[in-house]
């Protein structure tokens, strides 16, 4: 059983990587259990792993706050529900959060907590891959405005975050494969190793072998914990994480936050940002093209059929990555390796983004 911990700077904790935490849930928790507990899900993660976590809570008394699914409902509006549902129940400061359910759950979960009477605690248990090496770990909390990603939050690290693989036994082959990106992710910024697991033992990837599985989860949970310890604020090291994420945002938001997944949208802002390093001469074609054909191994990605790659470019500029008017872009230099790049050539993007859109 996997225990990797988090030493950010505003907080330590763990992250458990066990099939059957949630049946053992209490004990897991400790003292936490102790505490008056609103549950932020959604009915379909509900039905489907519900049992299992009210089993692991041996009986502990909480309130279930049910949010609507899907990101277009990570908004304000659905916070402002939350927070008046657990005032009703009489939650006060002493009230502990769980967000159980996929990255949309952890990210709006977190910023109730957050934000409720300036802040309680927060338990992150991960339902989805994405969620499980991503969203749930490393405090970063919020929701999306119509005009960009995730551009109202908080840091906002959890006391513990509870990951059990044996919840991707239901999960949608198109959600399972969205999250396999972000994993991807983790492997073309910090481990070759990881890009050649991946590489060459896909088929077992994908019909979801158990110990490959919670290997690949407890890989990415290690590097996103490493960079978070290092970087709590994205000051620097921490913006890595956010490969593939500049353009992501932005076909995110141009199609409103309903005809791709997340990470589907990440995987099309890795393809720009691996098209982009080749052609500033940073990343090697022969690399460029492993990122790509990885990529395409893992897929497919929804059509992007009538998107232009001006209608992205204009979105740019309210990314959170954009500062001063700088747009920010994470470009690999290897695999395995990864910078932080500003001002490039307009048209040099744009030009990536164009190739990118063209790919099947």
């Amino acid at each position: 059983m996997p225990r990797i911990p988090v030493r950010a700077a505003s907080a330590s904790y763990e992250v458990v990587v066990e099939r059957g935490a949630l049946e053992q849930a209490a004990s897991h928790l400790g003292p936490l259990a102790a505490r008056r507990l609103f549950l932020v899900t959604t009915e379909p993660v509900w039905s489907c792993q519900g049992a299992r976590l009210e089993r692991g809570l041996a009986g502990a008394a909480f309130t279930r706050l049910v949010m609507p699914d899907g990101e277009e409902h990570k908004r304000l509006s659905t916070i402002e529900s939350l927070a008046e549902q657990m005032q009703a129940a009489g939650a006060d400061r002493s009230a502990l959060v769980a967000a159980f359910g996929g990255g949309v759950v952890n990210d709006a979960g977190g910023f109730l907590a957050a934000a409720y009477m300036r802040g309680v605690d927060v338990v992150q248990v991960p339902t989805t891959l994405l969620a499980q090496v991503d969203a749930a770990i490393g405090g970063k909390t919020g929701v999306n405005l119509a005009s960009g990603k995730n551009l109202l939050g908080a840091f906002h690290q959890p006391r513990l975050v509870l990951i059990d693989p044996a919840t991707l036994d239901t999960l949608p082959e198109r959600e399972y494969r969205a999250g396999l990106y972000e994993v991807i992710k983790c492997a073309v910024i910090a481990s070759r190793e990881l890009f050649e697991l991946l590489a060459s033992r896909r088929d077992q990837v994908l019909r979801r072998a158990p110990e490959l599985v919670d290997r690949l989860i407890a890989e990415s949970v290690r590097i996103k914990a490493e960079v978070v310890s290092a970087d709590e604020r994205e000051g620097d090291l921490r913006r890595l994480l956010n490969f593939g994420h500049t353009l992501g945002h932005a076909l995110e938001a141009e199609t409103c936050y309903t005809r791709l997944l997340h990470g589907e949208a990440v995987a099309f802002g890795m393809r720009a940002a691996a098209a982009l390093a080749e052609k500033t001469g940073l990343l090697p074609p022969a690399e460029a093209a492993a990122i790509r054909d990885l990529i395409t191994a893992y897929g497919p990605i929804p059509s992007l059929d009538g998107l232009r790659a001006e209608a992205l470019l204009a979105r740019l500029g309210t990314d959170k990555k954009t500062i001063g008017g700088r747009v920010h872009f994470v470009l690999p230099d290897g695999i395995g390796r990864a910078r932080v790049v500003a001002d490039l050539d307009p048209g040099l993007v744009r030009a990536a983004a164009e190739q990118a859109l063209a790919e099947p």
